[in-house]
């Protein structure tokens, strides 16, 4: 992620509505792919204020009325303006707005979500709709398995729960994971890491890229790497895994414990990894913490990553926090992230496929093939 300028100089963040100096409204521009200043430009109308652009523009439906998104909309030569904007356009279920906190707790998934599909245009990658002519075609269930009485949450019926996951291209998040102190709690309870909201996205969308891109084309060289993930069972493995708990070693060959549980979930939990590699690197850079790294070579991304990470955690526990990066790519890793960071790139170079915004950094647009690792 980059920082970004207002008109009057002051410096932007990805999640800006307004310049904390001149005032002005903000927004994220489709058309120059920026976060820019808005200059009123009508009824509902705005002018991107960039000056290599100035492109007119309205205001995402969920910016205008919601007030969880701080994207536009190109208007076209018509005048006209589609509702949404090119994240909010794949959601398929909201939260009840009439629960007290819903609107915050929604307002937190699309933030994630914005920086899911930041990271997925920089890399190029496909998605997109059934009219967009994806199968599966990929959408957003935002929803909660609690109701509520005098202000207090309760919780339903085992029927009516929600749980996160990824069936078709539907990825479904309970909305209680965008409550801090009950996701930390699941967090300790769960004995993990980690868990954030962008952790879920990157997650979930890993199981929608194993369905669009390795499912029917690299399923031989998954077998070989993650396993076989017919046997067992999805079921098989989902109860084994909560009965009998990870193996002891399992360090040396997952980055994770719950990937141990299937091969799918390990190629997910190896897929988001992959996404904060990229996603954190690309920051760094950004920022000037280090230098440039090349995107088509691995095995530098990690050096540089694990390096970062070290100052990171130790940065962290002098805060008193948790460490930015857990995870020790050992070599079994490392080649679980050379089988995704090909299916990646060879999804990024081929033109049928290619996502909405071709947006990509030097190394994932070079037609060059990946690294051993």
């Amino acid at each position: 992620m980059r920082t970004f300028e207002c008109v009057c100089s002051h410096t932007l963040f990805f999640e800006n509505i307004h310049c904390g100096n001149c005032g002005r409204d903000v927004g994220w521009c489709p058309v120059c792919r920026s976060i820019t200043s808005l200059d009123p430009a009508g009824i509902g109308r705005y002018r991107c204020t960039n000056p290599a652009c100035g492109a007119l523009l309205a205001l995402c439906t969920n910016y205008a009325q919601e007030h969880v998104c701080n994207r536009c909309v190109a208007v076209d030569a018509t005048g006209a303006a589609a509702p949404f904007c090119d994240t909010c356009r794949f959601n398929h279920t909201i939260p009840d707005l009439s629960v007290p906190g819903n609107r915050e707790r929604w307002a937190r998934l699309e933030s994630a979500k914005r920086r899911l599909f930041y990271a997925l245009d920089l890399m190029g990658l496909p998605y997109g709709t059934a009219a967009d002519g994806f199968d599966p075609a990929i959408a957003f269930d935002f929803k909660g398995d609690i109701i509520v009485s005098t202000d207090v949450w309760r919780t339903m019926g085992e029927l009516e729960r929600v749980y996160t996951g990824h069936a078709n291209g539907k990825i479904t998040i309970n909305i209680r994971e965008a409550d801090d102190c009950q996701r930390e709690q699941l967090r300790v309870d769960m004995g993990e890491a980690h868990r954030t909201l962008i952790g879920h996205f990157r997650h979930e969308i890993g199981h929608y890229f194993w369905d669009l891109l390795v499912k029917d084309h690299y399923e031989e060289d998954f077998r070989q790497l993650f396993g076989d993930p017919m046997n067992p069972s999805y079921q098989d493995a989902l109860e084994r895994h909560y009965r009998d708990g990870p193996p002891a070693d399992w360090h040396e060959r997952h980055v994770s414990a719950y990937a141990t549980m299937h091969p799918w979930e390990d190629w997910a939990e190896t897929f988001a990894l992959y996404l904060d590699v990229v996603s954190v690197l690309d920051t760094a850079q950004n920022m000037g913490l280090i230098p440039t790294v090349s995107m088509s070579d691995l095995n530098a991304m990690i050096r540089q990553f694990s390096r970062l990470g070290l100052i990171l955690n130790e940065v962290n526990r002098e805060m008193g926090l948790i460490d930015v990066v857990p995870e020790v790519i050992t070599l079994a890793i490392m080649e679980k992230m050379a089988f995704v960071h090909r299916v990646l790139r060879d999804a990024a170079r081929q033109p049928s496929i290619a996502a909405p915004v071709a947006d990509l950094p030097p190394a994932f647009a070079a037609d060059t093939p990946p690294p051993a690792a």
